[in-house]
């Protein structure tokens, strides 16, 4: 009788399990096929490539965790305590070899799949007339550097950096080349120009993302990190840090914003109007509701 008793008891548990599983893969689903929380839309093709691949990935994975699921829902049920004597099962080396060959297949086509938009951004560096912008994260804090009318940075010293009078950089603005550069904590682009970026880091590591862009890099502290991307679609859109870098990361954030190319060109024509448009931005933020 004890031993009855207990199968039935463990008959609902096995039950109520089974079905929490099985309410909780179709929610999961749910969540995803109907993009419950999604991504923002991309700003530019490769965002668009990485979404692709994104897709391709979760769809692979969601077949692989739907079946899973329900397998492991069916042995739940299946193979609930009935009173009945223990058996141990060595498992199947053939089944084992098929799925293990077909986890590293999956894995390595993904990764094929992914090789040309991975490449396209770390492996191939910017074309020949990209726009060079230094872009140096400091806590808790972004700068972004142009070169100015010359299309040439300045030198730049270590000892001369003092963001209290307005050199956060360290720019030497004796040197020549140096004086019509352009330090700001706003960073602008040209829509649909090519954009060189020069990652630095001045103490600890931070992370660059803009999620419109899908282009995230972390910045490390002694390295100069290379990369480059287009801005297709007007707008302004984040930058976060989103490596934890201390206290106050969370409020490590600013602006991207993508614009006409006539009226980059006006704002970078000088630092004045650079720093008039940038004055005015913010002013325009803190206004909004």
């Amino acid at each position: 009788m004890a031993q009855n008793r207990s199968g039935l008891g463990s008959g609902w548990v096995a039950a109520a399990f089974a079905l929490i599983l099985i309410l909780l893969t179709f929610s999961t689903i749910y969540i995803f096929v109907g993009r419950v929380w999604w991504f923002p839309e991309p700003a530019n093709s490769f965002a668009e490539a990485i979404d692709k691949q994104f897709g391709r990935t979760l769809f692979i994975t969601g077949v692989v965790f739907f079946f899973a699921q329900l397998g492991l829902a069916y042995v739940i049920w299946r193979y609930r305590d009935r009173g009945q004597r223990a058996h141990y099962s060595h498992g199947n080396n053939v089944l084992e070899v098929l799925w293990t060959s077909a986890t590293i297949i999956l894995f390595l086509g993904l990764g094929i799949a992914a090789e040309r938009a991975w490449a396209s951004l770390h492996f191939q560096g910017a074309s020949l007339g990209a726009l060079p912008v230094e872009i140096t994260g400091k806590q808790f804090q972004w700068y972004f550097r142009y070169p100015g009318q010359d299309g040439q940075f300045g030198r730049t010293a270590p000892e001369l950096i003092d963001a209290a009078v307005g050199n956060p950089l360290g720019v030497d603005y004796d040197d020549p080349a140096a004086q019509d550069d352009i330090v700001s904590q706003l960073m602008a682009v040209p829509r649909n120009q090519e954009i060189e970026v020069i990652l630095r880091s001045q103490d600890v590591t931070h992370s660059f993302f803009v999620r419109e862009l899908r282009f995230k890099q972390d910045a490390v502290p002694g390295m100069t990190i290379r990369l480059h991307f287009r801005g297709e679609k007007l707008g302004a859109y984040d930058i976060v840090c989103a490596e934890l870098c201390g206290q106050s990361h969370y409020d490590m954030n600013t602006k991207l914003v993508v614009m006409p190319p006539d009226e980059f060109n006006r704002i970078v024509s000088s630092q004045d109007e650079y720093y008039k448009w940038e004055d005015e931005f913010n002013t325009d933020v803190e206004d909004r509701p």
